[in-house]
C-alpha cells in the first residue's frame, strides 16, 4: 500500500522538495500491497464543438509516478483533453478517471490534490506575490508554505512586488508557484517554461525532477523538444484528436528506423535528385520533401554524404543548406504530422 506522509511533511524544505527526498519512506505496513490505479485514464474520450470534433475517441493511460508529455500540432485536440483531465470541461463521450476517482458535483475534494499551471495565467495587478500565493495556498487543507515555495521557484526577491511589476518570466514562475502551492500528487503542466530564460528554465526542469523523486505525478505539455526527451518517461503524440503514437523517447525516436537526420535544399531553380534517386543512395531509409528542402533519415552518416554530394554534382544542383544530426523527438513529430511542432 501507499505510505502515508507523516505529519508536518507539508512543510518539506525548498531544496529537499527539489531534489534531496529521493529515499522511500518506510511503510512499516503488514498488509498485502495493493496496486494503485492510474493517475490518469481515459478511454473513447470525445467532445465537439458545433462540427467541429476536438478529441476523436482518445485513450491514453498516465501510470504514478511518471512524468507524460503531450506534444501535437494546434488545433490537435491537446488544450480539450487536458481541460477534460483538469475537470473543466465535460465530454461528450468517453470515460475519466483521475487518481482513481471520477469528477462528480463540485470535485473538491479532488481538485484539492491536483496542481495546475496553466499556458497563460492572469493575476490581479494589485496583488503582491505574497499575497497572490496566500490567497491560493488557502484553497487546500494542506501544502507548502509560502516562504519555501517562494524559495522554490526564486522569487524570494519579489515577495513583496506587484505582480503588474513582474517580468514576464517572473510571472511565468509565480504560475507555477501557484500549481505547485498545494503540494499536488499530480501536476498540470501547459508550456510551463514558454518565456523563461534558460537559467529559469533549468531550475523549472530540477522542480519537476524532485516531484518524480517524490512519487508525484506531472502532464506536460510542451514545444521544447529538449524538454520532453530530458523529462518525460513517456511521450504521446496527438493529432485530430487521436493518440498517432505512444512511448519512450528513445523507443518513438527508434520507430524512425535510423539514428541520424540530413538536410539539405538546392538553389531556387536547379534539379535536385528525384526521390528515387535519393531512397537509393547508401545507407538511407527514409526521404521527404518539404518545399524546396530535403529529409533523409539515414544509419551511418558517413556513408549517406558522400553519395548525396555525388548525386547533387551528378544533377547539376549545389546544396545552399546542408546539416547532419541525431534523431530527436522533433523528427518523429515531423515524421508522423509533416508539420514542425514550434511552427505546428
Amino acid at each position: 500500500m501507499l505510505a502515508r506522509e507523516p505529519p508536518g511533511a507539508d512543510r518539506l524544505g525548498a531544496g529537499a522538495f527539489v531534489g534531496a527526498l529521493t529515499q522511500v519512506r518506510a511503510a512499516g505496513e503488514t498488509a498485502p500491497r495493493m496496486i494503485a490505479p492510474p493517475a490518469l485514464r481515459c478511454a473513447g474520450l470525445v467532445k465537439r464543438y458545433g462540427s467541429v470534433v476536438a478529441v476523436n475517441g482518445l485513450d491514453l493511460e498516465v501510470r504514478r509516478g511518471e512524468c507524460f508529455g503531450l506534444l501535437g500540432p494546434n488545433g490537435a485536440g491537446k488544450t480539450t483533453t487536458v481541460e477534460i483531465l483538469e475537470g473543466l470541461n465535460v465530454p461528450d463521450a468517453g470515460d475519466v478517471e483521475v487518481l482513481g476517482e471520477r469528477w462528480q458535483g463540485d470535485g473538491r475534494a479532488l481538485r484539492a490534490r491536483l496542481g495546475v499551471q496553466l499556458q497563460e495565467t492572469k493575476f490581479p495587478d494589485k496583488l503582491t506575490v505574497t499575497e497572490v500565493l496566500t490567497l491560493f495556498r488557502s484553497f487546500y487543507p494542506r501544502g507548502l508554505a509560502v516562504g519555501e515555495v517562494l524559495a522554490v521557484v526564486a522569487l524570494e526577491e519579489k515577495a513583496g512586488a506587484y505582480v503588474r511589476t513582474l517580468s514576464g518570466g517572473q510571472k511565468q514562475r509565480l504560475s507555477l508557484a501557484v500549481a505547485l502551492v498545494g503540494d499536488p500528487e499530480l501536476l498540470f503542466l501547459d508550456e510551463p517554461t514558454t518565456g523563461l530564460d534558460p537559467q529559469s528554465r533549468l531550475q523549472a526542469w530540477e522542480i519537476v525532477e524532485g516531484l518524480k523523486a517524490r512519487g508525484r505525478t506531472v502532464l506536460l505539455t510542451t514545444h521544447y523538444m529538449e524538454e520532453a526527451a530530458r523529462l518525460c518517461d513517456r511521450v504521446a503524440i496527438v493529432d485530430h484528436g487521436k493518440v498517432i503514437a505512444l512511448g519512450t523517447p528513445r523507443e518513438l525516436i527508434a520507430s524512425l528506423g535510423a539514428e541520424h537526420l540530413i538536410e539539405f535544399s538546392v538553389a531556387e531553380g536547379a534539379a535536385a535528385p528525384g526521390p528515387d534517386v535519393l531512397a537509393a543512395l547508401p545507407s538511407v531509409e527514409a526521404v521527404k520533401q518539404d518545399g524546396g528542402s530535403w529529409r533523409l533519415t539515414v544509419r551511418e552518416v558517413h556513408r549517406a554524404v558522400p553519395g548525396l554530394l555525388a548525386a547533387l554534382a551528378e544533377s547539376g544542383a549545389e546544396p545552399t543548406h546542408l546539416q547532419t544530426h541525431h534523431a530527436t523527438l522533433e523528427d518523429v513529430f515531423v515524421a508522423l504530422t509533416g508539420r514542425k511542432l514550434r511552427d505546428a
